[in-house]
């Protein structure tokens, strides 16, 4: 028996590819039925395709595979979000220790150029402030694991990129939060400034508050989320 061919593979990698973005922004709901044949359509590759893909997606967590029933989008909770919160801190903090504690001039190179992209990227998009920019979303991915690429620990690494997708749903709800009196920008670079500073204690501390509030800004939002009344934005 064959196994797939390249371009099946490819058109595999390019609906997994699609999906996972879909699901990270909350276009696709939480714990909404996944139609196999509506997203085969919708993507323009076969049936096989889309299930391969969301497998793979089931095993990042993303997507829920139902006995005999199909696939689910990963629902969202209050008690996961404070249980994925404290473990991202935990080991997120951890190796921030060890970036500050190992960092050379190139890894500081690395933070300075990530938070001055992510400084000069809006955060909404223009036309529908509801909405986050994607390329502020990339930048925002990528300040936060230049402050910790120094750690110099592949498997903490990876296991925080997992903790970063998971939590991301949730940041994407906070964007549906009341506005409070809370200044990103300035969170970003006095984040930065600690890191760079080897300020241990400071960068943990800061690191850790600026978690938090964004799980303290979604909560409510995932509580109504979690009941079906609350309309996502893309």
């Amino acid at each position: 028996m064959s196994g797939p061919t390249g371009n099946e593979t490819n058109l595999t990698k390019g609906a997994y590819a699609t999906l996972r973005a879909d699901l990270l922004a909350c276009r696709l709901r939480p714990n909404e039925k996944l139609n196999i044949a509506a997203l085969s359509a919708q993507l323009g590759v076969s049936l096989g395709a889309v299930r391969e893909a969301l497998s793979r997606l089931t095993s990042d967590g993303l997507v829920t595979a139902e006995t005999n029933r199909g696939f689910r989008v990963a629902g969202v909770s209050e008690a996961d979000l404070l249980d994925l919160t404290s473990t991202r801190i935990e080991l997120e903090t951890a190796c921030l220790r060890r970036a500050i504690r190992a960092g050379g001039v190139d890894w500081e190179a690395q933070v300075v150029a990530a938070h001055h992209r992510l400084s000069r990227t809006p955060e909404r998009i223009a036309d529908d402030l509801e909405r986050v920019s994607e390329d502020w979303a990339a930048a925002h991915k990528d300040f936060h694991g230049a402050l910790i690429a120094a750690c110099e620990s592949p498997w903490r690494m990876r296991l925080r990129d997992f903790l970063f997708d998971q939590t991301e749903r949730y940041r994407r709800l906070s964007v549906l939060a009341p506005r409070q009196e809370r200044d990103l920008p300035a969170e970003h670079r006095a984040l930065m400034e600690a890191t760079l500073d080897r300020a241990e204690e400071n960068a943990v501390a800061l690191l850790t508050a600026h978690l938090d509030a964004t799980a303290s800004r979604v909560r409510a939002l995932v509580e109504e989320e979690s009941k079906g009344k609350l309309p996502l934005a893309g």
